[in-house]
């Protein structure tokens, strides 16, 4: 059971804590005066943040999960570069709120796509240095077998015949300079093509 510790207006996070099979409410609290936190998690919601919040949020000894009224990319990725492990938006379902808590009381980053986009090279500066570049599909492709996935649960994810994963995968190859799977992911994730 992972405790988590509210600072929000709304009583509507407080229930999605209590709700939660897997989390309990550790109480209220107000990060910028209390020195104690007897929690794993806070969840806290922030209405007109600026870098300022970010910063005495970030140094707190437990990790944060910020609520956002907006869910401005530029002010998410702020947030998360200094050092703030969570930021989702203030409509987010109980079962949102339960997996981001999960995920930063794991040590990971949870965030909207939008702000993630931000925040990751554009895979395309890197694909330009190659002599040709991957396809949209071939980067599909790339991204499943970094996960390990054989042709045919490529196949299947992407609803293409087996035969047009090899056709994408040989080419992937060639365009790599690889000669096998490890090798093509091992220059991937050099080059920015993919994330693990």
């Amino acid at each position: 059971m992972i405790r988590v510790l509210v600072a929000a207006r709304s009583s509507e996070v407080e229930n999605a804590v209590r709700s939660s099979p897997s989390l309990v409410f550790a109480g209220t609290v107000d990060p910028y005066h209390s020195t104690e936190f007897p929690g794993d998690v806070l969840l806290i919601e922030v209405e007109d943040p600026n870098e300022q919040d970010w910063r005495a949020l970030a140094d707190l000894p437990i990790p944060v999960v910020l609520l956002l009224d907006s869910t401005d990319s530029a002010s998410i990725s702020s947030a998360l570069r200094s050092g703030i492990r969570g930021a989702i938006s203030w409509d987010a379902t109980p079962r949102e709120i339960e997996s981001a808590v999960h995920a930063v009381n794991a040590g990971l980053v949870v965030t909207t796509p939008a702000s993630l986009a931000e925040l990751l090279p554009d895979p395309q500066l890197f694909a330009e240095e190659l002599p040709e570049p991957l396809s949209g599909r071939e980067l599909e492709v790339l991204d499943r077998l970094a996960e390990g996935l054989s042709n045919k649960l490529i196949a299947h994810a992407l609803n293409i015949s087996e035969h047009t994963v090899k056709t994408h995968v040989a080419s992937i190859f060639a365009k790599l300079g690889a000669s096998s799977r490890t090798e093509a992911v091992s220059q991937a994730i050099r080059r920015g093509l993919v994330m693990l």
